[in-house]
């Protein structure tokens, strides 16, 4: 074969190879391409577990946190209904100490008035007693004297 005649000619051929070296370079580029297609299906396959073991692993963390935050917030509550109950227990018992004490009060001052009259009444007894037996005393004694006196002289 003989070479380009002129300008046009050879651009042509130039044009030809560039593009047989193309298409070699891109029938290079085929198995490479292939490789690279398989080795992204790959790199999904092994994403997707990846992400599916991930999930699982948040899944068990998240569960772990709902059972730990369950458990502090029950022992919480019982501390708070305990906190609670003694609080309840001591205002409740101040409360009938306060209402026991009035009451019990005004009782004591109601029977501390009755025993007080009648100790009042008892010690004016007391000197009625006295009083009793020293007029049957003077009477014994005057009876007695009496009768002496008229046996003796009798």
């Amino acid at each position: 074969m003989s070479g380009p005649s002129n300008t046009r000619e050879a651009l042509i051929a130039e044009a030809i190879g560039d593009l047989g070296t193309m298409m070699r370079d891109m029938a290079a580029l085929a198995p490479l391409l292939e490789d690279s297609r398989e080795a992204l299906l790959q790199a999904k396959d092994e994403l997707r577990e990846s992400l599916a073991d991930f999930q699982n692993r948040v899944l068990a963390i998240s569960d772990n946190a709902k059972t730990q935050t369950v458990k502090y917030m029950a022992v919480k509550a019982d501390e708070m209904t305990r906190r609670s109950i003694d609080q309840q227990g001591r205002a409740m018992a101040d409360a009938a100490r306060v209402a026991l004490g009035a009451e019990v009060g005004a009782m004591l001052q109601c029977w501390q008035a009755t025993l007080q009259a009648l100790i009042d009444q008892q010690r004016t007894r007391r000197w009625e007693a006295w009083l009793t037996h020293v007029a049957a005393a003077a009477v014994a004694s005057a009876a007695t004297l009496g009768l002496l006196t008229f046996l003796g002289h009798g």
